[in-house]
């Protein structure tokens, strides 16, 4: 397996050279693009380039030259900033300027923040005196400080690997070693493997978990345009057997061999045979696939989403069934690691997935609580949705992965809905029972232990309707703190499809707190366009009520237009179906959408002016008849005549 590498979509790499005074920068620089040595060099050069045929991953290079002066550590800064990689240089002959690598500049680059790959040259070899072991100096050197890629050592006099020096700065940057590979334990690093794992699989066609003879041949094909000799392919798997006879087996090459294989290709320095690899597959130099393999052609309006498709869904059915290797048609949490073994990393172990689904007693997650992380994931992050679909097989485009749904306001128009997953917003006031309601979506049983929300959360699960109809909802908790800043962005509640109001039936505060958040939702959906279906949850209703919380509730709807309030006792489980509710609200976006008096008057207003507009267009139609018929009189009078 060789060829040329492909770079990461760089056009050039740009290099900036620092040192202690008088290591032998600009004479490093100078023999590098002339490939002769000068005595008389400028101090500090101007920017050299180096042409695209310099090198075999045809990019150029820029090259900066520095000054270690303190008038010059200003310019020196905002050059480094700009820089894809760093060569830091000491003299041999200089055993201090050694040193200040790690006793100065290593920490300088970190008070900079400068994260890209270093390259320790060490430079006016042929002046040192004395013979030592460069591994057992720097070893110890890279080990302590991880963004040290290489050490070597040069002579601008004797033109000693010189082009060495920036072809290794020039690699570093174009096949960095950090994302693949840990110097320290000489392995393969985790999000690596991982990528590798997913090639594997892809080009494992017969799907026998081993490349045979064939399937290596096209991996070689697909990734170098080279097909392999069958000597070749002979001989990289004897290579592979010999030192770990798992890597082969009578079928092939193994997943072990293929990583195994990888792993020798950069311990024998040829990085860039890999990397070649993960860039034809679609992987960025963080271990991600690129923006071009999840281009999102739609774009939608911000009171638009993306849903699953039909055929989406159906992969990740299949999907499920193959990895539920116990066939108790739930998923073990080391069955759902190996799912998702060929991503990054698992995309439901952070919020807001971590806690958002129902799951078995034993936390094994059934079809449908599978199937709603994926609902709510491609619901707030379609991209990242599409990508994980990619990771764990799916091998199509965005089209036929997600559809973009109806603008919420043309629902409201047309009075339906054709959507299948549907976002609720909770508001309330703190210890109304927003939480407890979130968890008894989930079937979780109700806790007496309060604990503030802090900052928003999900929860999202399948929702029975009638005549078999199901719907998911995700409900979403806005904590109390958290409307404010909610609110000030005008888009914000363009992604609602209802909004829920909840307040302590026992607690008069609760009540007016959850009426004023009420009006302030309305007043911002009023003005920005983005009005939806709106609902008061009287929760806690196992607790004695106040006496005027009928009345005052009552009147709270009446006065905005909305439906009656919905009691609920999440302690002594009468839901009283608020979770069908909430849906059959999201389903009829037209109703139950409350108005304050401004409100009304702007809507009263539109209403005036455009049948004032119909008066003017019906008074205007009749006068332009009535002109035609007296034209029409005029002209025969005159014939006539």
């Amino acid at each position: 397996m060789s060829g040329g590498p492909i770079p990461g979509g760089r056009t050039s790499v740009r290099i900036v050279v620092v040192g202690d005074r008088a290591t032998g920068k600009s004479s490093l620089i100078a023999a590098a693009a002339s490939e002769t040595f000068s005595r008389e060099v400028p101090p500090v050069l101007p920017p050299t380039r180096l042409p695209a045929d310099f090198y075999p991953d045809n990019i150029p290079i820029t090259i900066i030259d520095t000054s270690s002066s303190l008038e010059y550590r200003g310019r020196l800064a905002e050059e480094l900033k700009r820089a894809d990689a760093v060569v830091l240089t000491y003299a041999c002959d200089q055993p201090t300027t050694l040193n200040r690598i790690s006793s100065f500049w290593i920490y300088e680059l970190r008070r900079l923040e400068i994260r890209v790959p270093v390259v320790i040259v060490g430079c006016k070899l042929d002046r040192r005196d004395e013979e030592y072991n460069l591994n057992l100096v720097m070893a110890p050197i890279m080990r302590q400080f991880r963004e040290i890629e290489t050490c070597i050592e040069c002579s601008a006099a004797n033109l000693l690997q010189i082009p060495e020096v920036f072809y290794f700065a020039q690699k570093a940057v174009l096949h960095p070693t950090a994302p693949l590979f840990d110097q320290e334990t000489q392995a393969l690093k985790p999000r690596c493997m991982r990528a590798l794992k997913r090639i594997f699989v892809l080009c494992d066609l017969d799907m026998d978990s081993a490349l045979n003879d064939d399937e290596l041949n096209e991996f070689q094909v697909k990734c170098f345009n080279a097909p392999l000799q069958p000597a070749e392919i002979v001989g990289v798997k004897r290579v592979v057997q010999d030192k770990l006879p798992q890597g082969v087996n009578e079928l092939g090459l193994t997943l072990t061999g293929f990583l195994f294989l990888h792993a020798l290709f950069i311990e024998r320095g040829r990085i860039e045979t890999t990397w070649t690899v993960l860039r034809k597959f679609g992987y960025s130099d963080e271990l991600r696939l690129r923006d071009d393999y999840l281009s999102m052609p739609l774009k939608k309006a911000p009171d638009q989403s993306f849903q699953l498709t039909s055929e989406a869904v159906e992969f990740l059915k299949g999907v499920f069934s193959t990895f539920d290797d116990d066939k108790d048609e739930v998923l073990r949490n080391t069955e759902l690691e190996d799912l998702f073994s060929t991503a990054p990393e698992s995309p439901w172990d952070e919020a807001p997935y971590m806690d958002a689904v129902e799951r078995t007693p034993m936390g094994r997650l059934s079809l449908s609580g599978f199937l709603s992380e994926w609902a709510l994931m491609t619901l707030l992050d379609p991209v990242q949705s599409l990508a994980n679909l990619i990771y764990i097989g799916y091998n199509c485009n965005a089209a036929s992965a997600l559809n973009i749904t109806r603008r919420r306001s043309i629902d409201r128009k047309k009075q339906q809905t054709e959507r299948s997953v549907f976002q609720c917003f909770v508001f309330g006031p703190k210890k109304a029972g927003k939480s407890a309601l979130l968890m008894s979506l989930l079937g979780r049983p109700f806790s007496d232990n309060y604990v503030p929300t802090t900052s928003e959360r999900y929860v999202v699960n399948v929702v029975d309707q009638h005549a078999g109809n199901k719907k998911t909802l995700v409900i979403r908790e806005i904590p109390e703190d958290g409307v404010k800043k909610l609110l000030s962005n005008k888009e914000s509640l363009a992604a609602c499809d209802v909004a829920i109001f909840v307040y302590d039936s026992s607690s008069e505060y609760s009540l007016r707190r959850a009426s004023e958040l009420l009006v302030d939702v309305t007043k911002q959906g009023e003005e920005t366009g983005f009005s939806m279906p709106c609902l008061l949850v009287a929760a806690k209703h196992d607790l004695d009520s106040y006496p005027m919380a009928m009345k005052e509730s009552a009147k709270i709807c009446q006065d905005m237009g909305i439906d009656e309030p919905i009691h609920v006792s999440v302690k002594e489980r009468d839901l009283n179906n608020v979770f069908s509710k909430i849906v059959n609200a999201a389903e009829n976006p037209h109703l139950s959408v409350p108005e304050t008096d401004a409100g009304r008057n702007r809507k009263r207003y539109r209403q005036l002016v455009n049948r004032s507009l119909i008066f003017v267009s019906v008074g205007a139609a009749t006068a332009f008849v009535g002109m035609a018929a007296y034209r029409a009189y005029a002209a025969r009078k005159n014939s006539a005549s």
